[in-house]
């Protein structure tokens, strides 16, 4: 008798549990600390997407690069150890992916949403090229135009031909150092971890390779001049592990797949008026904004895209990048 309660228990635990959905929980990378504002834009998309799937899918954000820097976090998505980011793309893992960081490509928001946006030549190359890596990008998250943050004056910041004898830490992608050296900066290549020092400490003056929110995010104290020159066009990817995501229920990677259509171009409504806040931040904090004319901008571009354009795309493969600027009409 006591054998068989035990067995009919049993059999009732396996039922209850049978009849109790699993939720997954998928890790999820960005490199701003918490609060800013993708953080705060991926935790709405968390609790919308949650709502989607009745609580069947969960993300699980790590702000601020806590599982690595975006090179290390795109290589463990490769392999599924991370399921999904929001990030810049990892040259380092792939050379070609400086395509989405090439100088000078658009010329306004209309452009460059024309470029990047979904439909565009940029979109999906690096939608092919994340494929290659055994990653499917599911969006891209447009962030802003560059410019130049200095901790001294600017000098002759609209003629990209005149020598401005000031050193600047770029990233170690050669895009953005040849950049830096095309508009008339000394380039010098630090690690992320070191720049804010680098820049306190005098050993560079400024800083290439972000924009206003970037500068605001991790280097405002040391910023005295901002200067948007419109260097290149910053694209983060939303990013997932094409197993993790073939993984999901049918029902939970459609919700997936759509909520990450709609941030998407949520956030292409929204990214312009984010860089014209940011910039009014640095202002408020202290710093001079240094705008170029129109006229400034263009010979600038014409400038940067003569001497950078033939050097990278060399780096990137010729034939392969030239296509690429061919379908933008460059």
């Amino acid at each position: 008798m006591m054998n068989y309660l035990k067995s009919t228990c049993l059999a009732a635990a396996v039922l209850v549990t049978a009849g109790v959905a699993t939720a997954d929980t998928l890790k999820v990378s960005h490199i701003r600390p918490q609060g800013a504002t993708i953080d705060n834009e991926l935790r709405a998309f968390a609790q919308n997407l949650s709502a989607a799937t009745d609580g069947s899918l969960e993300l699980n954000l790590f702000p601020a690069s806590a599982l690595g820097d975006y090179t290390s976090v795109q290589e463990r998505i490769s392999v599924g150890a991370i399921d999904m980011a929001v990030q810049p793309a990892a040259t380092a893992v792939d050379r070609r992916m400086q395509i989405s960081a090439f100088p000078y490509v658009a010329a306004s928001w209309a452009e460059a949403q024309a470029i990047y946006g979904p439909g565009g030549a940029i979109h999906a190359a690096m939608k092919d090229l994340y494929a290659e890596q055994d990653i499917t990008m599911l969006a891209a998250y447009p962030v802003y135009f560059g410019g130049v943050a200095l901790n001294t004056d600017a000098v002759n910041p609209g003629d990209p031909t005149a020598a401005k004898g000031i050193k600047v830490r770029v990233p170690g992608i050669k895009s953005f150092q040849l950049t830096a050296d095309a508009l008339g900066y000394i380039s010098s290549p630090i690690p992320f971890s070191e720049a804010f020092t680098a820049v306190q400490t005098g050993v560079v003056d400024g800083v290439v390779g972000s924009g206003a929110e970037g500068y605001y995010a991790s280097f405002r104290d040391v910023t005295t001049t901002y200067v948007p020159v419109n260097t290149h066009f910053e694209v983060w990817y939303m990013i997932i592990n094409s197993e993790s995501l073939a993984d999901l229920s049918d029902t939970d990677r459609a919700a997936l797949e759509a909520a990450a259509l709609e941030f998407e171009a949520t956030r292409w409504e929204t990214a312009e008026a984010d860089q014209g806040a940011f910039e009014q931040r640095l202002a408020d904090n202290g710093a001079t904004i240094v705008a170029l004319s129109d006229e400034e901008l263009a010979t600038t571009a014409a400038h940067v895209r003569e001497l950078v354009w033939p050097e990278v795309l060399n780096d990137v493969g010729q034939e392969w990048g030239q296509a690429i600027l061919d379908q933008i009409g460059n």
